[in-house]
């Protein structure tokens, strides 16, 4: 005897058909959209009302008479696959807003990645603007180097720079 054991589908999978869960909750959705009108609600209490008037003005074919059983019938019909619908759609909608959320979060700690980079690099910069020489920096050091050079040839750096580069006014003769 042969086995029917089919390894590709679970037991119990009827082989009936299938629908796409996507496609049925968008149309759950835009069901939900319409009945959620003030055009649905002007066209419901419209039909509402002539449905009354024909059966309760017309002499012959009063097919639904004054309870209005089978008007109570649709309405209770009506909200039976409408809040589902309803339903449906509200989970349509957390999952988006669910996922934007997600979205928001990823965004917002890229951006608190870049703003604490950029405070790391703006603090790194104020740290070798400190360290930077200025001004006095450079004549302190031009005046240590002048002062230790003088120090060195015993000489006075500032006198032979207004003498012309004689030293001690001697004409570069010799007197002996």
């Amino acid at each position: 005897m042969a086995r029917h054991d089919d390894l590709g589908k679970p037991r119990g999978t009827p082989g009936g058909p299938s629908y796409n869960p996507d496609a049925f909750a968008s149309y759950a959705e835009r069901m939900a959209r319409f009945l959620g009108t003030g055009r649905y609600l002007a066209a419901q209490t419209v039909l509402v009302f002539l449905w009354i008037v024909f059966n309760v003005t017309a002499a012959l074919g009063r097919w639904d008479p004054y309870p209005f059983i089978l008007l109570n019938l649709a309405f209770s019909t009506q909200a039976a696959y409408a809040a589902p619908m309803i339903l449906l759609a509200q989970n349509r909608q957390t999952d988006r807003e669910r996922e934007e959320i997600e979205r928001d979060r990823e965004m917002n700690a890229r951006s608190l990645a870049d703003t604490d980079f950029l405070a790391r690099e703006m603090a790194g910069i104020r740290l070798a603007l400190e360290h930077k020489a200025d001004r006095e920096d450079v004549t302190d050091a031009i005046d240590r180097l002048t002062h230790a050079l003088e120090q060195l040839h015993g000489t006075d750096f500032e006198h032979e720079s207004t003498d012309g580069g004689m030293g001690d006014g001697d004409d570069g003769g010799d007197t002996d």
